[in-house]
């Protein structure tokens, strides 16, 4: 075996190696790729959130989704989705609930009059 036929060898498999390259230096560049900076400000705009997951079974999943103002409680399995509630965002990060002043049935002033905070 002469150093041609080596060459000969080679060079198909150098020559599929940098299409390949390229190819993936394409593909990353137009924006195809899940990691890029494309991708990342398009699941900003969604607003989707997966709170919590949870295994049941094998392969089987209750999980918690939050988009934009709405909870989902979804159930993932091997081979679906199905939602199983919905519920609305009552309070936005900005409105958290106060407790109310002189209620004695609400539960923040039941507590601070038991750990002795006036």
């Amino acid at each position: 075996m002469t150093f041609w036929d080596i060459i000969k060898v080679f060079f198909p498999l150098i020559l599929i190696i940098g299409l390949l390259y390229t190819l993936l230096h394409y593909i990353k560049k137009s924006g195809f790729s899940i990691g890029n900076k494309r991708g990342a400000g398009l699941s900003k705009n969604f607003q989707v959130k997966v709170i919590n997951t949870q295994m049941i079974m094998p392969k089987k999943f209750i999980s918690v989704v939050k988009i934009k103002d709405k909870f989902l409680v979804l159930g993932v399995s091997e081979n679906s989705i199905n939602m199983l509630k919905e519920f609305n965002d009552e309070y936005s990060n900005d409105e958290q609930p106060q407790p109310e002043a002189g209620g004695d049935n609400n539960f923040f002033a039941l507590l601070k009059k038991n750990i002795g905070i006036r």
